[in-house]
């Protein structure tokens, strides 16, 4: 049975930092280039970073603790398939070694500045074009319905005069010298053997003797674009739109960035969006209310419908028609229309409707206010109380 802890010399208690620094001890002391003389170095070195890729994630060393190394078999990091003596191969154990000793994820740079190497020269070689990003504005309306939007944008474009080559003809491009056509440079330092990224054709494996006039060798041009954006319908502010390919073009032949287009909408006078329903606050006046009427409902997609306002309603009722909201910007259907009523006080009276309303007044019970006769008895009763 696989026992990590053992493989490294560590306690079961172990903490992360005596588990990462036996590991270092024990890489140096197995280290294949090391150990040219020693037959089982590279298999050693395997346990010990098979063990430790274990140990340094405490969600891999909890499921070793409680099920075993068998547990862990295919799981991400650890190899699809590993043999007997620890990883299945030296590039998987480099990998981690690579790992404690500064190198990988975020820490390449400490690794590499340390040793003067780049951990992975083939992905360096070839880079995307860098991504760019704009700001667009539209309306309420068009955010509704969908719009189609033209605009211009400034890029670096692949040179028309060489296709990006960078060269003024075919023959100005040679091999280069320095890595005879590799992109690499092969060293060792002491008992590291490290591949890193030519300094002279920076990877291409060529470096350019005619340059291009119009893009001085670059293979890329600043260029102005015409292009029209598509912006779907139900798209809301905040929201973000990706055009592949309208970056940058790569300084290194490879694809182009991308462009990010950031959605602002700007405020409607009566609408409010909430998710994909919209908000409607209609205003009655107070016969319509007390009485009930109909009314022709704008919607956000500019028809109306006829909606019954029912006898009796109180400021504040809210009435909902169904599917006349926003579409969903992702096909999930289309939301609701939400009308909140407001019952307006009548202002700027003559004396006519004054003497109409007084006449209402003394006619007026507590059975026409509910709401007014039920707040009054209950205030009374805190003041009893």
């Amino acid at each position: 049975m696989t026992d990590y802890y053992n493989t490294l010399g560590v306690a079961k208690n172990a903490t992360q930092e005596e588990i990462k620094k036996a590991y270092r001890k024990n890489a140096m002391k197995f280290h294949p280039d090391k150990n040219r003389d020693y037959p089982d170095a590279e298999k050693k070195f395997k346990e010990v970073s098979e063990a430790y890729e274990v140990l340094s994630d405490e969600k891999k060393r909890q499921i070793y603790d409680q099920y075993g190394a068998d547990a862990l078999k295919g799981a991400a990091g650890m190899g699809s398939a590993r043999g007997p003596g620890g990883f299945s191969s030296m590039e998987e154990a480099l990998r981690t070694f690579m790992g404690a000793f500064g190198g990988g994820g975020s820490s390449d740079t400490i690794f590499e500045s340390f040793f003067g190497f780049d951990s992975n020269p083939q992905e360096a070689a070839v880079r995307q074009g860098n991504n760019k990003k704009m700001n667009l504005t539209i309306s309420f309306e068009e955010s509704v319905r969908g719009v189609e939007k033209e605009a211009i944008i400034y890029n670096y474009a692949a040179c028309s005069s060489c296709h990006g080559s960078g060269a003024a003809t075919p023959k100005g491009i040679s091999k280069c010298s320095r890595c005879q056509g590799s992109g690499q440079i092969h060293q060792s330092r002491g008992f590291f053997s490290m591949s890193s990224v030519c300094n002279q054709c920076h990877g291409n494996g060529s470096v350019i003797t005619d340059p291009c006039k119009e893009c001085e060798g670059s293979g890329r041009v600043k260029k102005k674009q015409k292009i029209t954006i598509k912006v779907p319908a139900g798209v809301d502010s905040g929201m973000r739109l990706r055009m592949a390919g309208y970056g940058d073009a790569s300084p290194d032949g490879g694809p182009s960035g991308d462009l990010y287009v950031y959605i602002n909408v700007t405020p409607h006078e009566f609408f409010q969006r909430d998710g994909d329903d919209i908000v409607l606050e209609l205003p009655v006046g107070f016969a319509e209310a007390a009485l009930g009427c109909k009314k022709d409902i704008p919607t956000p997609l500019g028809h109306t419908c006829r909606m019954q306002i029912p006898e009796g309603t109180q400021t504040g009722k809210v009435l909902r028609v169904k599917g006349e909201g926003v579409e969903n910007v992702h096909g999930q259907g289309r939301g609701d229309l939400f009308i909140r009523v407001i019952v307006e006080t009548p202002v700027g009276l003559s004396e006519k409707q004054k003497e109409l309303l007084k006449a209402f007044g003394a006619l007026e019970g507590d059975h026409n206010s509910p709401r007014k006769r039920g707040f009054l008895d209950k205030m009374k009763s805190f003041f009893t109380n």
